[in-house]
């Protein structure tokens, strides 16, 4: 006799989760448990309608998962919480990583006191939204050193502000943030600034981005920037190079491998409950053997990538406690963090796919959901960084030769 769904083993296969402490695993059944009411029921039809569900943001600030002191939790709560995230509706973890990862930690990271002052409240309690601009319609894996957006200084009567020039695309919550953080080009000194954009400002263009396959709850947009008037007051005067840039994309990039965690964590809870409860010649197809090689398969890729994950963490965590890993760093290294990017969005890509097949035709349509974890993954497999470019970073540090350009 086979077991009920309740009985059957978590996707967590190795009970990862009993790494966390008494209050994390508290906190995190919270989270479940307001996913399963505020968003389960309707995440498909967000999805469908490609409608992003503003009504629900200050309910999430109520959860309290993203404290500005970032020690309150450990790196592996904050990793499975973007997991759990995306593990129910990718879009919505997707939302949660650009505005709290992306735009809140630069405030923490790189604000001034007077910036935290006037900005961080709001947005650690999603009364205000943020973005981060960085991607151009013609510049994604080099922008670095191809940015076309401009800044150029300027100091008259009303004092010294910036004027930018430009444009960028796919810029996540880029349709209703109230500000940005943007990157442009010094015009004079050919270095690279940041900006808290207020993105209401006269010369800023927002146009969202349609016809969508993937992440069609987010609201990505084209930014178009014409003589913008930025005050020096929303600089960020500690950014001076794309270095400082890539101090937060290292730490968007491992969110974005939890998201990857995720959605095999998803694509494993559809098809195995699809499995159970479809019947085929008068059995269910989970009494098929290819029907469960495919589904260990599926839970071995989302194992590994776990694993992985909770080492990054585990990395992560010793570099806030002062210890030295790694040969000596306090960090996990840009290499370290490509490859796990790499490695659990090719396992992710080989799970979805899998998941997809045992729906059948089922798996097409998005009322089951696994049509919708199968388009979605298209994009983590993409976005902070293509496979190709974080298989190529992880390549240079293991052979000193730089294959990327």
């Amino acid at each position: 006799m086979s077991k009920s769904h309740g009985e059957l083993p978590d996707a967590d296969f190795y009970d990862f989760e009993a790494l966390l402490s008494p209050a994390e695993k508290a906190k995190l059944a919270q989270l479940r448990e307001f996913l399963a009411a505020e968003v389960v029921p309707h995440a498909v039809g967000w999805w469908n309608d490609a409608q992003f569900p503003a009504h629900i943001l200050p309910k999430i600030a109520a959860l309290d998962l993203a404290a500005p002191d970032r020690r309150s939790y450990s790196h592996l709560f904050t990793g499975l919480v973007v997991a759990e995230m995306t593990r129910v509706d990718t879009s919505l973890a997707t939302f949660f990583l650009v505005h709290h990862d992306l735009f809140v930690q630069a405030l923490i990271d790189f604000g001034s006191a007077e910036q935290r002052e006037r900005m961080l409240a709001d947005a650690v309690a999603l009364r205000s939204t943020g973005a981060f601009a960085l991607t151009e319609p013609d510049h994604g894996s080099d922008v670095a050193g191809g940015m076309a957006t401009t800044a150029r200084r300027v100091m008259d009567d009303g004092g010294t502000h910036w004027v930018l020039n430009g444009a960028k695309r796919w810029i996540g919550n880029g349709t209703f943030c109230q500000r940005m953080l943007l990157w442009a080009k010094d015009a004079e000194t050919g270095q690279v600034r940041g900006f808290f954009l207020d993105a209401n400002l006269p010369g800023v263009s927002r146009v969202k981005i349609e016809n969508k396959i993937a992440l069609r709850t987010v609201q990505n947009a084209d930014i178009t920037l014409t003589d913008v008037r930025v005050p020096e007051a929303d600089r960020i005067t500690s950014v001076n190079s794309f270095e400082d840039t890539n101090k937060l994309l290292l730490g968007s990039r491992i969110s974005v491998a939890w998201q990857a965690v995720g959605q095999q964590l998803a694509a494993f809870d559809i098809a195995r409950a699809y499995a159970i409860e479809r019947q085929q010649f008068g059995r269910p197809i989970a009494s098929f053997q290819l029907i469960q090689s495919q589904l260990v398969t599926m839970l071995g890729n989302a194992t590994s990538s776990l694993a992985m994950m909770v080492r990054i963490a585990g990395l992560q965590d010793a570099s806030v406690d002062g210890g030295a890993v790694s040969g000596g760093q306090l960090r996990p290294s840009m290499a370290q963090v490509a490859l796990a990017k790499a490695h659990t969005t090719a396992a992710m890509r080989e799970t979805v796919a899998l998941g997809r097949s045992i729906l059948g035709g089922n798996g097409i349509v998005s009322d089951y959901g696994m049509a919708k974890v199968f388009a979605d993954a298209e994009a983590i497999y993409t976005y902070e960084g293509s496979h190709e470019i974080n298989t190529l970073i992880t390549g240079r540090a293991i052979t000193g030769i730089s294959a990327i350009v």
